[in-house]
């Protein structure tokens, strides 16, 4: 205790942590790191939880080779395959989202990229949801170019999220029709022109610890702004399908020492949160989190709004509600 107690006291001083110090953590008791990481939250981030919503705005036909995705050409899988979403169904999308008490919404689109045409159709909903909600929009598009991310943010989009799945170490065992480096110069391109900028990973992909850590202190030195944390669920007819699922306590061991290494950042917790924390799905804020995901995930479905709803109620959180402008 007095090792975690000094890890997090140079924390709330402002420091930054080393690899070191996360391998004494990794090593430490349960319940006296989650104590840390929520006093960490608490300090810099407060009780304020972020709820974001997302649509599966265009679905399957992936010519990309993730091996946990269902949305892969490469693999045959029972996840849903349509075209881009058209204008009334996003907005019916975006509505429903408002409705729910979501804070942020983003549009997510499956493969590598989209074309010009979709491009404009999402730029569409986003400025309705700028105009009509006081959610925060972001987007999760592929791999865009700075022109590109520049024509988005002209229509109010605040963040753009693009998870790079694993660290550099471990990426080639999962996906091989794109690099790392690409994922990377795509986030770069989002902070280039100014946008919140919003990359993390799958964690139970068959990393190690210490490649875990390699992707935080990644994520860390491009000074990302949200941290989303995905466990995976693996989906049948995938190279995954017969992964085994992460424990809860490990799960939320990852959250916590993510809070320790980004303290002033978003920590999400996002896909994966019912079937691999089960009954602790509420210790992912006491293990330092600040925000989840409400609703349904993209080819697999969520808790009920109104459980996630009341949970954050009992726990004594304010969901976030006032949209702030990200944008310089």
């Amino acid at each position: 205790m007095t090792e975690i107690n000094y890890i997090k006291d140079k924390v709330l001083s402002g420091e930054e942590i080393n690899k070191e110090e996360c391998e004494i953590l990794i090593k430490s008791d349960n319940y006296n790191l989650f104590t840390a990481a929520n006093q960490i939250r608490e300090h810099f981030i407060g009780r304020e939880i972020i709820l974001c919503s997302i649509v599966n705005a265009k679905s399957g036909f992936c010519s990309e080779d993730c091996s946990f995705c269902g949305q892969s050409s490469q693999f045959i899988t029972e996840s849903p395959k349509y075209k881009l979403l058209d204008f009334k169904e996003l907005k019916s999308n975006i509505d429903k989202a408002y409705k729910n008490g979501a804070s942020e919404f983003s549009f997510v689109t499956s493969g590598r990229r989209i074309n010009t045409k979709e491009l404009e159709l999402v730029a569409k909903a986003i400025k309705y949801t700028k105009e009509n909600t006081s959610m925060e929009a972001c987007s999760s598009l592929g791999l865009l170019t700075e022109d590109e991310l520049n024509y988005l943010k002209d229509n109010g989009m605040d963040h753009y999220h693009h998870n790079v799945e694993t660290s550099r170490s471990h990426f080639s065992n999962i996906i091989s029709s794109h690099t790392y480096d690409e994922e990377i110069n795509t986030i770069r391109n989002a902070k280039n022109i100014g946008l919140h900028t919003c990359c993390g990973g799958i964690f139970g992909l068959g990393e190690s610890w210490n490649q875990r850590l390699e992707l935080a202190f990644d994520l860390r030195d491009i000074d990302i702004d949200t941290v989303p944390i995905n466990f995976l669920n693996p989906i049948k007819g995938t190279i995954l399908e017969s992964q085994t699922l992460l424990k809860p306590f490990e799960a939320l061991k990852i959250v916590a020492i993510f809070r320790f290494i980004f303290p002033t950042k978003n920590v999400m917790v996002m896909g994966g949160r019912e079937r691999v924390l089960r009954d602790f799905q509420s210790w992912i804020f006491f293990a330092g989190a600040n925000g989840m995901l409400l609703g349904n995930y993209l080819t697999t479905k969520g808790r009920s709004v109104n459980d996630d709803l009341k949970m954050i109620e009992d726990l004594g959180l304010i969901p976030k509600t006032q949209c702030h402008n990200y944008q310089t």
